[in-house]
């Protein structure tokens, strides 16, 4: 999706974690419910590494430091700690984000589709290359194997984890009472 022609646009009004957050990070722009969004990669505190790009892509987003407190910390983020440290876009009321973003889209539309796909062309110069992304992947494939991972992912599950409720809700939460 980065290297598309074309704009694309995440509008987060709930969960965005593991594989959700590495396709906000995949979007040109992201933008959140200051409510409703909760974003994390929650990936290590199960003894896994994140497969979809983040360690490629987080670091020139948001800077070293504060990937690797998303990365190792395992926790959720709300949507105003999010744009703060530059994950997202912006966060907004709820009761505006679908307007923002629908006003924004249509607005972008209406440019020029050349100079659209040459502007990202040229501002993508400093994306991670592909292989760093594929390097990722390579180490999520077997860190999901490891006896430790599925210990601590088979937990998860058995306390409801990707089921509607609790630990859903909470996710950070549960990983880090996983390994107090």
């Amino acid at each position: 999706m980065p290297r598309a022609p074309v704009v694309s646009i995440a509008l987060v009004r709930g969960r965005a974690t593991g594989n959700g957050s590495e396709l906000i990070l995949a979007c040109d722009m992201t933008f959140a419910s200051r409510e409703k969004a909760i974003i994390s990669q929650w990936e290590v505190g199960v003894g896994m590494v994140a497969g979809g790009g983040p360690m490629a892509r987080l670091p020139a987003l948001i800077g070293r430091n504060r990937a690797l407190q998303v990365l190792l910390s395992s926790d959720d983020f709300r949507a105003d700690q999010a744009e703060a440290f530059g994950y997202i876009n912006h966060s907004l009321p709820d009761a505006e984000l679908e307007a923002y973003v629908d006003r924004l889209a249509k607005r972008i539309a209406g440019f020029d589709k050349w100079a659209i796909g040459e502007t990202k062309r040229l501002v993508n110069t400093g994306l991670a290359p592909d292989v760093e992304l594929g390097a990722g992947w390579d180490s999520c494939i077997n860190s999901i194997g490891r006896a430790s991972t599925q210990r601590s992912i088979k937990a998860l599950i058995a306390e409801g984890f990707h089921a509607p409720g609790e630990v859903e809700d909470h996710l950070g939460q549960y990983i880090g009472d996983l390994n107090p």
